[in-house]
């Protein structure tokens, strides 16, 4: 199970990984990308050095980048490594999905090969997960086409030990970033020359338009040519096949459209903000079938002749696993593994979001919920806001007064004296008699439970509350809106949903539940809201016998 510090973790590291992704992009020239791979795992995936060997034309593999050592680069630069070589390397030890791993009581056998290689001293492992200097791990780089393009190789990784699972699908994403990286710095080092030789030479026009073309139409990703200017600025006149079969449009529709008609409506802006001139932007193009797919698109500006007019060429590269991987990794990290509910870290960002910093105020005794004076005031809004000024903070607050402003939606605990309150109640859930289930029947019986009884609780509550599972067998429910009857009454169904069997492998078991309610205001933290919760959750469990408490 989770530690409570372990999403904080890998959000960290997820930060960290998306900015050296994203660092692939910036790079100018094949040179500079190679070098930009090879750091990005130094200073983003928990590596101490990393080489990338590039394949040749002739198909033997050049290591064309080294960081994190001087050693390393001077012993390995520009050296060259059979491919034969390579591939016996890709073939042995154990792989970890896309990467290759070679531990040193196999890779002995690789130490007299052609292949460059460099080992540091380093203490012997201690246990069977700690890192050896003579340990080796790969991870190949591979075209869309399955075209080997290069290797990556790491080593030393800062913790001592072994990748886990979470640092072996890191690099495997910044691998697969890695390659598309190399595609694309090929490909433009390719474009780059045909368009300097359509700007110099009249002469070699012909020649010049075959290469575009041939880059164009054979391009492994989408491209697009749109006109500039005019009255059919922006439409598409010339597609791709790339491009085609990502849309599944063929090339006569496509011409009818400019990318503002088939880009998603939420992704207008960032489209319209997208610079002509290189500019770059990642959103949702729409597929003939009515699907969204997401892509990144990058413009250039290509000019017909020296003084003829000018087209947009665009770059559509298909970006929709890694955004699946990004919303996998974010899912991970902020919900419960076994049942899938946001966790406690999560809990407290969404309690956090609707709570404000400072509690609202009361002025001679009564208290004011907007500057309208609905809520507890004495109905006199309009003069009770006269002259009032906001801070220049921006933060909301009234600078005269200290109260905010009325566009947010300041959360007040119901006082029980003025029917028709509501508020932001936090029920504190703890399981009666789960302790007993797991010593008696195992945890996997146990794990089962815990799933079966989220099951039941996100099905007991509406659409927007949340349910959160704290860790162990303590759940907790926001829901905002509610009076303290109307959260009573809610405890009480959600117990009774709980307390009917579960069954397990052909046995029921049974568990009971304790509610807390609590209420959550401004000027509270998310610790103070829990922590009441929680308390009176006690409260509630001590105030009725163990065998009232236990269901089975």
């Amino acid at each position: 199970m989770e530690t409570e510090s372990e999403p904080y973790v890998r959000l960290a590291s997820l930060r960290q990984l998306h900015l050296v992704v994203a660092q692939l992009s910036t790079a100018r020239s094949l040179a500079d990308t190679l070098q930009t791979v090879a750091d990005g795992v130094v200073e983003g995936l928990g590596f101490e050095i990393a080489a990338v060997n590039l394949v040749r034309p002739e198909g033997d593999l050049v290591v064309a980048a080294v960081a994190g050592s001087q050693g390393a680069e001077a012993m390995m630069a520009g050296r060259v490594g059979s491919r034969a070589s390579w591939d016996r390397r890709l073939s042995m030890g154990e792989a970890w999905g896309n990467l290759r791993f070679i531990p040193y009581t196999e890779g002995w056998v690789l130490d007299d090969d052609d292949v460059p290689q460099w080992h540091s001293a380093g203490p012997a492992p201690q246990s069977p997960d700690d890192w050896h200097p003579m340990d080796r791990l790969f991870a190949p780089l591979y075209a869309s086409d399955s075209e080997l393009l290069g290797v990556l190789s790491v080593d030393r990784p800062r913790n001592g030990r072994r990748p886990g699972a979470w640092g072996r699908e890191a690099l495997q994403l910044y691998s697969s970033q890695a390659a598309i990286a190399l595609s694309n710095a090929r490909l433009r080092s390719n474009m780059q020359r045909a368009l300097v030789r359509l700007e110099r030479e009249q002469s070699a026009l012909r020649a010049s338009e075959e290469s575009f073309r041939q880059a164009f139409e054979y391009a492994p990703s989408g491209m697009a040519v749109a006109e500039m200017g005019g009255d059919q600025h922006g439409r598409l006149i010339r597609i791709n096949d790339a491009l085609c079969r990502l849309l599944g449009r063929p090339a006569s529709a496509m011409r009818r459209y400019s990318f503002s008609d088939i880009v998603h409506p939420e992704d207008i802006g960032t489209l319209l903000r997208t610079s002509a001139e290189g500019g770059r932007a990642e959103l949702r193009l729409a597929r003939r079938d009515g699907s969204y797919v997401w892509v990144s698109l990058r413009n250039s500006v290509v000019a017909d002749t020296a003084d003829g007019p000018r087209f947009l060429l665009t770059h559509v590269e298909d970006i929709e696993d890694r955004k699946r991987h990004e919303l996998q990794l974010a899912h991970r990290a902020s919900h419960d593994s076994l049942t899938g509910l946001p966790n406690s870290a999560e809990l407290r960002a969404r309690l956090n979001s609707r709570l404000c910093a400072r509690p609202l105020p009361t002025i001679s005794g009564v208290m004011h919920t907007d500057l309208n004076g609905n809520g507890n005031g004495n109905g006199d809004g309009e003069g009770f806001a006269s002259g009032l000024q906001f801070d220049d903070a921006g933060s909301g607050v009234l600078a005269s007064t200290g109260m905010y402003d009325p566009h947010h939606t300041h959360a007040v605990p119901p006082t029980g004296t003025v029917q028709g309150e509501k508020g932001l109640a936090v029920l504190f859930c703890d399981l009666d008699g789960f302790k007993s289930i797991n010593d008696r029947f195992g945890h996997n019986c146990g794990d089962a439970v815990l799933v079966e009884v989220a099951r039941r609780l996100s099905a007991g509550v509406r659409d927007n509350d949340t349910v959160a599972r704290m860790g162990g067998d303590e759940f907790v429910v926001l829901t905002d809106g509610v009076g303290p009857a109307e959260a009573q009454d809610l405890a009480v169904r959600l117990r009774n949903a709980i307390i009917p069997p579960i069954r397990v492998d052909g046995r029921a078991v049974r568990v009971g539940a304790s509610f807390g309610i609590g209420w959550a205001g401004c000027g509270m933290t998310a610790e103070e809201v829990l922590q009441s919760a929680d308390q009176r959750m006690y409260v509630e469990k001590r105030s009725r016998s163990k065998g009232q408490r236990r269901a089975g």
